[in-house]
């Protein structure tokens, strides 16, 4: 555990020394804080039901981006196989790594407080769907953070991990809305394996421990499938 403390610490502090961490959050920020302005003076309503809708599509994009480089860059220039030399196993790397991931999800969404505690102030804010709905980014993003990082143990090159961690988190998002097709004996099974689908339920304050254990899923098959990626490079 100390290792896996000892890696955590020194990715999330190297989060903060590249321009990509500020230039993501700084994106992160303006989208979802055009969505939120935008969606709650039109609607006139005291909550923040479209700010956390949103959430799926743009942490789709988002933690691909800040998970892409994880592996990718230390394989590029061989920094990795020196990190192995070290009294440490693939799953500390992997774990560390996750949660510095995690950590960096929770920094990004800090700023975003503002828009509860300023709504709040406007109008006559039910905190029930917003602890819900932070409480299903956090899943979400730890969901998503365990898919980048098997993307990037994917492969050397950051952009096609990019492209894989966020081709999967899309799909996965989108996949409860693109049922139209199917018979309805399988839309139920379908829409279960749609990140959307269980997040919507959390975000609106719901917490059904069937949502939780899907995020606690693909967060240990992610995770899992990154250790075994690095397992076969080795």
């Amino acid at each position: 555990m100390q290792q896996v403390i000892h890696i955590f610490k020194k990715e999330f502090s190297t989060y903060f020394i590249s321009p990509i961490a500020y230039i993501v959050i700084s994106i992160f920020l303006l989208v979802t804080g055009w969505f939120f302005f935008t969606t709650f003076f039109l609607n006139d309503q005291a909550n923040l039901r479209y700010f956390f809708n949103m959430q799926p599509i743009i942490l789709s994009f988002i933690i691909p981006a800040v998970t892409m480089k994880l592996f990718s860059e230390e394989m590029n220039i061989g920094s990795y196989e020196t990190l192995l030399t070290l009294p440490v196993t693939s799953l500390d790397v992997v774990l560390g790594k996750f949660f510095a991931a995690l950590a960096f999800c929770a920094a990004m969404l800090l700023p975003t407080l503002a828009y509860p505690i300023s709504v709040s102030f406007l109008g006559d804010l039910d905190f029930g769907p917003v602890i819900g709905g932070y409480t299903g980014v956090i899943l979400l993003g730890g969901a998503f953070s365990a898919i980048g990082l098997f993307a990037s143990s994917l492969t050397r090159n950051q952009i096609i991990a990019f492209i894989i961690g966020m081709a999967i988190c899309f799909s996965l998002t989108m996949i409860d809305k693109m049922l139209f097709f199917l018979p309805s004996s399988l839309l139920g099974f379908f829409s279960y394996l749609g990140a959307g689908y269980h997040f919507q339920n959390i975000s609106k304050g719901i917490i059904d421990t069937r949502d939780i254990l899907y995020f606690v899923s693909i967060s240990f098959i992610g995770l899992y499938a990154a250790n075994l990626s690095l397992k076969v490079k080795n």
